[in-house]
């Protein structure tokens, strides 16, 4: 599989038996549908995001990017809890891309974060 923000190599990566792709050159983490939340929901899964959170930044305004299995233009999406965190989600396979560092924010909720989260929902 190929990178879809810097096209460079991506290679599977398995912890607790869930496998994902993380690329070789900006460690951007590729999910396929599900999987981010059944990693989320795992203590310590935090350690796959080994990359580094400014340079997964800078690609973050790369958002016009392609989907890595199936080649579908990806939405770029904002977690409903964590409104800085953005990734991208693809309409079809409904896989998602999380630049470097994003993953790890996202596994982090902050208690103002939760608590905003609750008072900011719709009826």
């Amino acid at each position: 599989m190929v990178c879809p923000k810097c096209k460079r190599y991506m290679k599977t990566i398995e912890y607790k038996g869930i496998a994902i792709e993380r690329c070789t050159q900006c460690y951007g983490m590729w999910f396929d549908h599900l999987e981010v939340e059944d990693l989320k929901a795992l203590s310590g899964s935090e350690v796959i995001d080994i990359g580094d959170t400014e340079l997964g930044s800078e690609h973050n305004e790369n958002n016009q990017i392609l989907c890595p299995k199936c080649r579908t233009l990806m939405n770029p999406e904002v977690d409903d809890r964590q409104k800085h965190i953005h990734f991208e989600r693809c309409p079809d396979c409904k896989g998602a891309y999380f630049d470097a560092g994003e993953y790890r924010d996202y596994k982090k909720l902050s208690i103002a974060e939760f608590f905003q989260s609750i008072f900011n929902r719709n009826p």
